[in-house]
């Protein structure tokens, strides 16, 4: 019945002038049902459940809505029917009919993602009454008058298939989703999310709506809304929104089907062009609300960490794989961990196979020690805090403990990682890892199969009556992130060493801070023919200190509850920091030592070496990677040697191979010093200690290299269109180039930064618009601008990702919008929606610690303050739509451009 039901059946319910049914969940106040650890839980009368987070600390918020409905409940025909429906809701309602302009002109960063058990719909943006109330009001629309037309679903089938594409042409999820297959005999935990290519090209648009308003409703909903808002007017206006929608009459049935016990290995082998070689083990394991899967957690930690975890130690530092990892997944029913190894080219499979299943097997002889449970429970919850402090991840997380059953299960988790015994991991290891239980690439029959528990079900109410909230945390400052505010609290200085410092403390959830470090060095002489040296010191920086080995090193790590990235580029080293109050100072006396002292370690240098080799090797036959080597390469003036120079795939793997520790060794000692370094650090901090922490760390580390900018002027490019073959690649790639004689001081800085938002940078551009919205050609279509600060030579660029057969028509529209963006100009408007929201992206990124941190490090290098930010806010406010398409006119010249294309394609040159 329900596939013959029309788009007329859906009745929409206006929250304006809502029918008489829904006036009685109206006006019954929502009831508070729970507060746990500063979460406000409510329920209103027709069963939506509200969950408020408030945290003044980061003038942002986020809303997510949270449907419990995933891949795990679809029917016999109906695969990737839920995710489906999360591309159908962005197209729509009678009320709200362009959801993705109103985004756009908001500054929204906003989406939706699908998984087994839920679906959500995320958005964040600047904390604003009215975008607040737009979103909420939005949400409430959709909940039960979206379109699901059937022309917005066969616009929006070939946007999809472009999605299937993609995850096509990547072996590592393919391998994923076959692994999952072949664990699962009977429960759709087995099933891609993104369902069967059959189902989803012959969706009935009748089960698809019947599906919509089964699932799509107040009591199957969580609505969890955090970050900087007024918690009472909030309510009003969530009960004012949802609260018109009348309680369903329907009943969800219950899911009760749970796969048998595996009585024996399984295997699958996935055979593809490209990629490099990789080892899965899939072992079940029970659901995230069990009592037991705590101990699933911190196993995979105790497997897969680095260079700590057993896999590590058994195939890593053995040289049988380049890397290793492990992953579970907590779910609404017994879920799934998944190990693995990815190998270099050169590497045996059967090895590391062998390796990797007896390091997993291992726990019967070799039992959980004391201090592998330490190390895990100490990282575990280093990353519990760290996400907990984010308000904008923790709106997003509570996602998972409500598929899970509860909302509440966030918290329970963590108890139970805290309180977990050393025999209840180590008896949940001998349960859980048992070859009758291990799904591989290979199959081996045993004769006495060993069985794993039976799968059972979990009464959530039951296991949360011993759940004791902790007290919650205080409420952090509501810091204004204005360019005026930020150069008042600023603090900078200079070191002895000539390290420039900048430093911003203010109050944050849970007592976070994030830093950002920048060494630079070198000439364009003296730094030719390092070729890889520079990356290869970055790679080596955290694996261990003249005083620290490496794990001594994580340990470290793990104790300041920090996390550490080190990265090269021409002439410096970038080093990102993040971690708490109380640790700050520390850490920065760890990278400290780490910068100054490194181990450089032999056995650490194979291993980046094999990693390093891994990457090239999976890149050569990858359409993107290959037509950004091309286009890097397209008129390069620069020799080989220069740090200017773009290397070919095949160079870079000679460099890797060829590389030799003293190389590394020399390069540290002759460049690395904070002679010329920037310091910048925002959050949660003592800035003194911090201070007298760098003085100590840094204050006297000079360097007897000098140190001048690599100039980077622009060099005009020839015009090209070049197509590349990748075979057997299903998805396919564009990429654009023109070089701009632009940098971000000159006067037309403002108009073609607006003038590209409109055309291809923002979620209402032309070229999303026409190429994703109307032609619904490609998953992801953009434009962006590389600029430069200090030279008259920016990028414009431009992106998409389709299929093969549609790459003439791709290119067509693509031309098309540019040609009429240049001879009409843009509407007014479309100028003033994308000007709003241009300086609403603006302010979100001031807002984010991490961003503000790399921004005042950079600043500190440019000799600029915050108020260059607020003199372009208010040129972009100036501006005028003449100023802008004049600007579009001026810079951007179709007959210039650089047009890349790598796909399998039957006109294109194979890739030598």
């Amino acid at each position: 019945m329900a596939a013959c039901l029309a788009l007329s059946a859906l009745q929409p319910v206006d929250v304006r002038a809502a029918p008489a049914r829904a006036t009685a969940s109206r006006t019954s106040a929502p009831v508070l049902e729970a507060q746990v650890e500063g979460i406000s839980a409510y329920r209103l009368a027709n069963g939506l459940q509200v969950l408020l987070i408030a945290d003044a600390s980061k003038p942002t918020t986020t809303v997510n809505m949270t449907y419990r409905v995933g891949s795990r409940h679809e029917n016999y025909g109906e695969t990737g029917m839920a995710h489906l429906l999360e591309h159908m809701l962005f197209k729509g309602t009678p009320r709200h009919p362009q959801v993705w302009s109103e985004f756009n002109k908001r500054g929204f960063r906003a989406n939706g993602s699908t998984w087994f058990d839920r679906t959500n719909y995320f958005a964040s943006f600047s904390a604003n009454d009215d975008n607040l109330r737009w979103y909420l009001d939005w949400q409430a629309d959709a909940m039960v008058n979206s379109f699901i037309a059937r022309k917005d679903l066969d616009s929006e089938m070939t946007v999809v298939r472009n999605e299937m594409e993609m995850g096509e042409n990547n072996p590592s999820r393919i391998l994923f989703e076959k692994t999952l297959a072949t664990m699962y005999q009977w429960h759709n935990y087995g099933k891609s999310t993104i369902g069967a290519r059959t189902d989803v090209e012959g969706v009935d648009i009748g089960q698809l709506q019947a599906f919509y308003r089964r699932h799509y409703q107040p009591d199957n909903a969580t609505l969890i809304i955090s970050g900087k808002f007024d918690p009472a007017k909030v309510l009003g206006w969530v009960q004012a929104s949802f609260g018109r929608i009348p309680k369903p009459t329907r009943t969800l049935s219950t899911d009760y089907t749970l796969d048998p016990v595996q009585d024996g290995e399984r295997a699958v082998t996935l055979r593809r062009v490209g990629g490099v070689p990789l080892v899965y083990a899939g072992y079940h394991v029970m659901p995230g609300a069990h009592a037991d899967y705590a101990a699933i957690e911190l196993l995979s930690i105790i497997l897969g960490d680095t260079p700590s975890g057993r896999l590590h130690r058994a195939l890593t530092e053995q040289q049988l794989a380049a890397g290793v990892f492990a992953f579970s997944e907590g779910l609404k029913d017994p879920g799934f961990m998944l190990l693995g190894a990815q190998l270099g080219p050169e590497q045996d499979v059967a090895a590391a196979r062998t390796a990797l299943t007896q390091a997993v097997e291992s726990f019967r002889s070799q039992p959980v020690t004391a201090e592998e449970l330490a190390r895990a429970r100490a990282k575990w919850l280093k990353a519990w805090d760290a996400g907990f402090s984010d308000p904008q991840h923790v709106g997003v997380a509570l996602s998972e403990a409500v598929a899970q059953g509860d909302w509440r299960l966030f918290f329970l988790t963590r108890d139970r990682v805290k309180a977990i015994s050393l025999d209840d991991v180590q008896r949940v290891a001998r349960s859980v890892f048992l070859t009758s239980n291990r799904t591989l690439g290979e199959y081996h029959p045993t004769a006495s199969p060993e069985r794993a528990p039976q799968p059972v079900a979990v009464d959530v109410a039951r296991e949360l009556r011993s759940f004791k909230p902790q007290v919650a945390e205080a409420q952090a400052e509501a810091f204004d992130a204005s360019p005026a505010n930020i150069d008042a609290r600023t603090q900078r200085s200079t070191l002895p060493s000539g390290m420039n410092v900048a430093l911003l403390p203010k109050s944050t959830r849970g007592q976070a801070v994030k830093a950002n470090l920048t060494l630079r060095f070198g000439t364009a002489d003296t730094l030719r023919d390092w070729d890889v040296t520079p990356e290869a010191l970055a790679a080596l920086l955290d694996k261990g200190t003249a005083e620290l080995s490496r794990q001594q090193f994580q340990d470290r790590l793990d104790a300041l509850q920090a996390e550490v990235g080190f990265a090269a580029g021409p002439g410096q080293i970038q080093v990102s920091m993040s971690t708490r109050r109380e640790h700050l100072p520390e850490l920065v006396k760890l990278v400290s030592q780490a910068l100054r002292r490194p181990a450089l370690p032999a056995p650490s240098l194979e291993e980046v070496r094999r990693q390093a080799l891994a990457a090239v090797a999976e890149q050569r036959k990858e359409p993107e990677a290959l037509l950004q080597e091309a286009l890097a390469r397209h008129g390069n003036p620069y020799p080989k040697g220069d740090v200017r120079y773009a290397p070919t795939f095949a160079e870079t793997e000679s460099w890797w191979r060829e590389l030799a520790l003293q190389r590394v060794q020399e390069f540290h000692r002759r460049f690395v010093s904070a002679s010329h370094a920037q310091f910048a650090a925002v959050g949660d901090f003592d800035a003194q200690a911090v201070s007298q922490a760098l003085s100590e760390g840094f204050g006297d580390w000079r360097g007897a290299e000098p140190f001048e900018r690599v100039p980077d002027p622009l060099v005009p490019l020839p015009a090209a269109n070049l197509k590349i073959a990748t075979p057997d690649k299903q998805n396919a790639a564009m990429s654009v180039l023109l070089p701009v004689p632009l940098q971000d001081t000159d006067a037309d800085y403002p108009a073609f930064m607006l003038a590209n938002h409109l055309l291809g940078s923002g979620g209402d551009s032309r070229l999303w618009n026409r190429i994703r919205e109307k032609d619904g050609l490609s998953y992801n279509v953009y434009s962006a601008v590389q600029w430069n600060p200090l030279e008259r030579h920016s990028e414009w660029t431009a992106a998409a990702i389709f299929a093969p057969q549609n790459r003439d028509r791709v290119e067509a529209a693509f031309r098309e919008e540019l040609t009429r963006a240049l001879a009409q100009g843009f509407t007014q408007a479309e100028f003033e929606a994308g000007k709003r929201g241009l300086l609403n992206f603006r302010r979100l990124a001031r807002a984010q610690d991490a961003r503000l941190s790399a921004a005042l490090a950079s600043n500190l290098y440019l000799s600029r303050g915050f108020d260059v930010a607020a003199r372009v806010d208010a040129q972009l406010e100036a501006l005028t739509l003449d100023q802008v398409n004049a600007a579009l006119r001026r810079y951007l010249k179709p007959s210039d451009l650089v047009m890349g294309w790598a796909g399998d394609f039957k006109d294109a040159r194979p890739k030598p």
